[in-house]
């Protein structure tokens, strides 16, 4: 078996790893390997098939590796999960919330959370808010209008 068999089989085992692992990381190493098949098959010395595999491999991580990060796993269609899923939703305060006396509960989905105002406003009890981000293990929300909290 030729060396640049070697080079073939090793990118195309790492294209098939590629398949069970997420970011395209060890795909850009097969890509590499593909590349320095072509210095082997026209029998250049070693050192010029690693250097080719080395520019091969930063080239297609710099280049191919974002294209392709882009196309598959677009911003727009990841679905928030976990307490990021709080973010926009409405929430009825348990507590009063007072930032400067360090108060507030709020009940989102069934649980109690600790609540800060996003502008330092007082917000009674019984009032409905909107979560606005999260800090931690507190919820940042501001007051809703009444008529959008109906």
């Amino acid at each position: 078996m030729e060396l640049w068999h070697i080079w073939i089989i090793i990118g195309v085992i790492l294209l098939i790893v590629e398949i069970f692992t997420p970011g395209f990381v060890v795909a850009t190493f097969g890509i590499g390997c593909l590349f320095a098949a072509i210095p082997a098959a026209l029998e250049w010395h070693f050192l010029w098939q690693l250097l080719i595999f080395s520019v091969a491999t930063f080239l297609s991580f710099l280049f191919v590796r974002p294209v392709y990060m882009k196309y598959l796993f677009p911003e727009e269609e990841q679905i928030p999960t976990n307490v990021d899923a709080l973010v926009g939703q409405q929430a009825m305060v348990l507590e009063e919330i007072n930032n400067l006396k360090n108060t507030g509960r709020v009940k989102v989905g069934g649980e109690d959370w600790k609540a800060i105002s996003k502008d330092d406003s007082i917000i009674p009890s019984e009032s409905k808010v909107k979560i606005v981000a999260i800090d931690g293990v507190k919820l940042i929300v501001e007051k809703l209008p009444e008529q959008e909290s109906k």
